[in-house]
């Protein structure tokens, strides 16, 4: 398995990864493998199956634009997107990569085809550009969840990079905990040993570090931040109220679990950041981005780690395996398996790299992630309005606190236990392959479909 932790953990901005990451990438990637541009007249996007349903909901016209202009998830600066974005509108042009002018009007040039796929995935992008000679070019891409991008034909899931030979590769958790027994190393180690197979433990140290910086800061700018959410839904922003009202100190309105209402707070700040199109971390999905930094959090400031900086690097590498796993052998794509494969793998990966950040064992570590995904099976995506807010921002909060049950579970136990990682990731793979359509990112069924729905085009 060739997946780095940067392939899970990637900083960009929201409302999602499959939606709006992914599609930048796959515009931007268009033009750059059709350079150069000097004689391109025009350039049309289509949008298929879940893209065209959600897409404006998820900001996923939006993110083509950008995306062709030349801008990347991690470097757009998302302050600047509104401006960036009404200047092309008035103009009706877009320059491409930043080299080349031509014309261009979301009602000409963008295409949403609500009732048609593309064969390989649901989330299906067709680009084509025209020359002066009379010539085009035409290709498609899929993006297939957490921001990775695939085109049409193309096996491999990060760009077609070529195959690494890694110390400990594993398609399984069966074959990870294989290599622990004959090594007797842990998880993160041997995810570790991985990474520096690739790239120096500066590189790695420093580009973890990043990401919990990143992470940090989306909490605590969600804890700051109040307003309403884009998109015509009137979605208050919570966290920063129900924070200042957990600090105030006063006893009235507490409950006895309330000690777990920061890690939902933490987590409801993220994804209130990513609903608002803020600076997220990808873990390993946007509509999911909250749980990893709560559950990094809480592990950092309540568990009073005697090192803090090896603790939050072996979380972030055992989570990143477990993400890993999923991604190999079913899926994090909400649009593919449902909020399963987002909100499910999220908390699995939270919950184990909870117990490798204290001390557990392989086995536990194995343990948490099982029952993380397990308590998830079936769960649908059903955003109302295409919007990642209702049922995304509150069930962030309830996936990271199940996160740490998850770990509390696994730690208190040898590590024992009936249903195998390997056994439930099938099973979720099986779950998402029954599923509906219209349970999974189209919003076309189940909580989508019993509220009054938004007129994007009125907002």
């Amino acid at each position: 398995m060739d997946m780095s932790v940067f392939d899970l953990f990637k900083i960009g901005i929201g409302p999602s990864s499959s939606h709006t990451v992914g599609p930048m990438v796959a515009a931007r990637r268009f033009l750059v493998e059709n350079s150069p541009l000097d004689d391109v007249t025009a350039v049309t996007a289509e949008l298929f199956g879940s893209l065209a349903l959600t897409g404006v909901g998820h900001g996923t016209d939006k993110a083509v634009l950008l995306g062709l202009m030349g801008e990347t998830p991690q470097g757009v600066d998302p302050d600047a997107v509104d401006d960036m974005l009404a200047a092309a509108d008035v103009d009706g042009e877009l320059s491409l990569l930043g080299q080349k002018t031509v014309p261009f009007t979301r009602k000409e040039h963008l295409v949403f085809h609500m009732s048609e796929n593309l064969p390989e995935h649901p989330n299906g992008m067709r680009f084509t550009l025209k020359r002066t000679d009379g010539s085009s070019v035409t290709k498609i891409y899929y993006s297939i969840g957490g921001g990775f991008i695939r085109a049409e034909g193309e096996t491999a899931s990060t760009d077609g990079k070529p195959a690494k030979r890694l110390p400990y590769h594993f398609n399984t958790m069966a074959e990870l905990l294989g290599h622990g027994v004959s090594s007797g190393k842990t998880i993160p180690q041997m995810l570790r040993a991985n990474e520096l197979a690739r790239i120096s433990e500066a590189e790695l140290n420093e580009g973890m570090d990043r990401i919990w910086h990143v992470m940090r800061d989306c909490i605590q700018h969600g804890l700051e931040t109040k307003g309403q959410l884009p998109g015509g839904l009137n979605v208050k922003r919570r966290a920063a109220d129900l924070w200042r009202q957990a600090q105030s100190g006063d006893r009235a309105n507490q409950l006895p679990h309330d000690a777990l209402n920061g890690v939902s707070l933490y987590a409801m700040a993220v994804n209130e950041e990513n609903a608002a199109g803020g600076r997220v971390v990808t873990a390993p999905t946007n509509g999911a981005a909250g749980i990893i930094p709560a559950v990094l959090k809480y592990y950092a400031e309540d568990c009073k780690p005697v090192d803090p900086v090896a603790g939050v690097r072996n979380f972030l590498l055992t989570a990143a395996g477990i993400g890993m796993l999923c991604k190999r052998n079913a899926s994090i794509s909400g649009a593919e398996v449902g909020c399963q494969g987002e909100v499910g793998v999220a908390c699995a990966m939270a919950a184990a790299g909870l117990v490798a950040a204290l001390g557990g064992t392989n086995a536990q570590i194995e343990n948490a992630a099982e029952i993380g995904i397990e308590h998830h099976l079936g769960m649908t995506c059903d955003p109302i309005g295409g919007l990642v807010q209702i049922p995304c921002i509150e069930r962030n909060g309830m996936g990271a606190v199940k996160a740490i049950t998850a770990a509390s579970l696994a730690m208190k136990g040898d590590g024992t236990h009936f249903v195998t990682l390997d056994n439930v990731i099938e099973t979720m793979r099986q779950t998402g392959a029954d599923m509906q359509a219209k349970y999974k990112e189209t919003s076309l069924g189940g909580l989508a479909i019993h509220v009054v729905s938004v007129n994007h085009a009125a907002c």
